[in-house]
C-alpha cells in the first residue's frame, strides 16, 4: 500500500511539473511514461494525469497561432481512433456495454476538473444537457440503423452530417462560404462518396461469397428500412446540432464547465436506459483494454474540440470539414489492426479529402 502511495505520489509531481509544456507534446512524450503507473492505480493514475493535461491546456493552448484548427485536427485524427478502438471493443463486449464503460471512464476522468465547473447560469445547464440527450439519442439511433442497413447505404447517409454542419454553420451563426471553402467541402464529399462506394462494395462482395447474410437488410420490407433510414438520417441531425450547441455553449462557459457536466448528464442518460430496459453489464466488460483506450480519446478528442470552438475566431463551417480528417486513421487501422485490403484506393481517396481539407482552411 505504501509502494503505491508513492507511485501515486509521482504521477502527482509528473503533472505539475509537465505544466510550463505545451499540450500536445506533453501528451505524446510523457503519456508512455505514465503506463507505468497504471497496473495497480489506474484510475486514480489517470485522474491526476488528466487534472496536469487540461492545466496545460488552459495555460498554453492560446500561445499557438490558428490553434482551433490543430485542435479539430486533433479531434479528427482521434475521433477515427475511436472508430477502430469501438470495432476491437464490441468483439468481446456488446453495444451497451461498451457505451456506459466508456462514458463512465470518461466522466471519472474529468472529474478532476469539478472545481471549475461550477457557476453557470441556470439555461446553460439546460443547453449542455439538450447537448447530452441529442448525443445520447443520436448514438442510439445511429447503432440501431448501422445495424439493420447496408454499411454502403448508411456511409453516403452519414455523409449527411457534413453538409448539416456547414447549413447550420451558415443559417444561425451567419458564416460566410469562401469560394476556396465551397471548394474544399465539395472536395471532402466527393473523396468520401468515392471511398464509401468502392471500399463497401466491395467489402459487401466478399461477405457474399463468404456466405454471410450481409443483404438481409435489403430483403427487408420497405416500411421497415425507410424506418432505419430515417434514424440514420436523425443521428446525423443530432450530431449536427449538438456540434452547433458547442459553439453557441462556448462563447460563454470554459471548456471544464462544459466537459463535466456533459459528460455527468450522458452518464446518468445512459445508466437511466440500461436500469430502465434491465439490460446486463457485465463485470469482465470493464477488463476490456479498448474501452479504456476509446476512453482516454474521447475526453482529449472532446476538450480540444471544446477549446477549438471557445476561440472566436473558428468557424463551424471549417471545422466541420477539418474534422473529416478521421478518415485517415480508419484508413490506416484498416490496413494494420484488421489487415483489410484495397489499402492504395483508399489512400488515393483520402488524398481527395486532404486536398480538401487544405483549401478549406486556406485564408482563415
Amino acid at each position: 500500500m505504501k509502494k503505491n502511495r508513492v507511485k501515486l505520489k509521482k504521477i502527482r509531481l509528473f503533472s505539475r511539473e509537465i505544466s510550463a509544456v505545451p499540450f500536445f507534446f506533453a501528451y505524446l512524450q510523457e503519456f508512455v511514461t505514465l503506463t507505468a503507473y497504471l497496473s495497480f492505480t489506474k484510475a486514480l493514475a489517470l485522474y491526476y494525469y488528466f487534472n496536469g493535461v487540461f492545466e496545460i491546456a488552459h495555460f498554453t493552448i492560446w500561445r499557438l497561432p490558428m490553434i482551433w484548427i490543430l485542435l479539430t485536427l486533433l479531434y479528427g485524427l482521434l475521433k477515427g481512433g475511436r472508430e477502430i478502438s469501438k470495432k476491437k471493443a464490441m468483439d468481446k463486449s456488446s453495444v451497451m456495454e461498451v457505451l456506459l464503460i466508456y462514458t463512465l471512464i470518461g466522466f471519472l476522468i474529468v472529474v478532476p476538473r469539478a472545481p471549475h465547473a461550477m457557476g453557470m447560469e441556470p439555461y446553460q445547464y439546460g443547453l449542455v444537457l439538450i447537448k447530452s440527450f441529442s448525443i445520447f439519442i443520436a448514438w442510439m439511433m445511429g447503432f440501431h440503423a448501422l445495424k439493420h442497413l447496408p454499411v454502403s447505404l448508411y456511409g453516403v447517409l452519414d455523409l449527411s452530417r457534413v453538409l448539416l454542419g456547414m447549413l447550420l454553420g451558415v443559417i444561425v451563426l451567419h458564416e460566410v462560404l469562401l469560394w476556396n471553402q465551397i471548394l474544399g467541402l465539395t472536395l471532402v464529399v466527393f473523396g468520401l462518396m468515392a471511398l464509401r462506394f468502392k471500399v463497401f462494395g466491395k467489402r459487401k462482395a466478399e461477405e457474399k461469397a463468404e456466405g454471410s447474410d450481409v443483404t438481409s437488410s435489403e430483403n427487408a420490407p420497405e416500411g421497415s428500412r425507410t424506418k432505419f433510414v430515417l434514424l440514420a438520417f436523425g443521428s446525423c441531425v443530432l450530431n449536427s446540432v449538438s456540434a452547433l450547441l458547442d459553439k453557441i455553449l462556448m462563447k460563454d462557459i470554459s471548456s471544464s464547465q462544459m466537459q463535466f457536466w456533459y459528460m455527468l448528464f450522458l452518464l446518468i442518460l445512459y445508466s437511466l436506459y440500461v436500469v430502465v430496459t434491465r439490460t446486463k453489464i457485465r463485470k469482465e466488460a470493464f477488463k476490456n483494454g479498448w474501452i479504456w483506450l476509446m476512453s482516454i480519446m474521447f475526453v482529449i478528442g472532446d476538450a480540444s474540440l471544446f477549446i477549438a470552438n471557445a476561440d472566436p475566431n473558428s468557424l463551424i463551417t471549417v471545422m466541420t470539414v477539418v474534422k473529416q480528417s478521421a478518415c485517415f486513421v480508419t484508413i490506416l487501422g484498416g490496413k494494420f489492426v484488421f489487415h483489410e485490403k484495397g489499402i492504395a484506393y483508399r489512400l488515393f481517396c483520402a488524398s481527395i479529402i486532404f486536398t480538401g481539407i487544405i483549401f478549406s482552411t486556406l485564408g482563415v
